[in-house]
């Protein structure tokens, strides 16, 4: 791809993205994670307006590894995400193409449904909303289910996939994202608990209605707000 291709193309994203935003922004503005006047916490403001440390969360410096027994082990010459459903445009991404899409730095907090918080965290990856401005999400389209190359999925609805934290990420603190915690690519939401980023993604399917994954199916929150301790069905 010529350098003005690459060009027009984000100018593409970036015009998509403007819309897609507008589109879902008065829906955005009213969940929990961002106009909750009683939020269930404790500690310092954080970046969002809530407090630091979610009701039930204790603070800790590790990364625990929690998964389903398996560590799928993806090489990036294999590695493919496909985006479709109720989309205008599905796409089957490669590594390369994964990587020339926009790339964002964040820092953002990872929460467990476990009950522990890792804290201020630094992350490289393309945001979910610029995905999904490259495919162009349908009138129809409300949710979207998660696969990982490990069997798992799980459920998140629109107006929560595109927070501006939500990433695909394939660097933390600088470093590749290791094995273990789903590299080379896996869904972050910080605003909710960590079971709805899914590790070793492998695709996303836009849906027209919500449907459950793999914890939810087993009796999990279909939201999981944390600072209402929205564990549990």
């Amino acid at each position: 791809m010529s350098d003005e291709q690459s060009s027009e193309k984000l100018d593409r994203i970036i015009d998509a993205r403007m819309k897609l935003k507008a589109r879902f922004e008065e829906k955005m503005k009213q969940t929990p994670s961002v106009s909750d006047n009683k939020p269930l916490g404790t500690g310092p403001t954080n970046r969002h307006g809530m407090p630091q440390v979610p009701v039930g969360q204790h603070v800790t410096e590790k990364w625990p590894v929690l998964d389903l027994g398996y560590q799928p082990n993806i090489p990036l010459d294999k590695w493919r995400l496909i985006v479709d459903g109720e989309v205008e445009n599905p796409v089957m991404l490669t590594w390369d193409a994964f990587m020339a899409l926009p790339q964002t730095d964040d820092t953002s907090d990872f929460h467990c449904v476990t009950t522990w918080s890792k804290l201020d965290m630094h992350w490289k990856g393309v945001r979910f909303m610029d995905l999904a401005a490259l495919v162009q999400p349908k009138e129809t389209a409300t949710h979207v289910m998660c696969y990982g190359y490990d069997t798992y999925t799980t459920n998140i609805s629109l107006e929560e996939a595109l927070k501006p934290d939500v990433l695909l990420v394939h660097t933390v603190d600088g470093t590749p994202l290791p094995l273990e915690h789903g590299g080379p690519a896996r869904v972050i939401t910080p605003q909710l608990y960590a079971w709805k980023g899914s590790k070793w993604i492998k695709r996303i399917e836009f849906l027209s209605a919500n449907r459950l994954g793999f914890w939810e199916e087993r009796g999990y929150s279909n939201t999981a707000y944390p600072w209402r301790n929205d564990r549990y069905s």
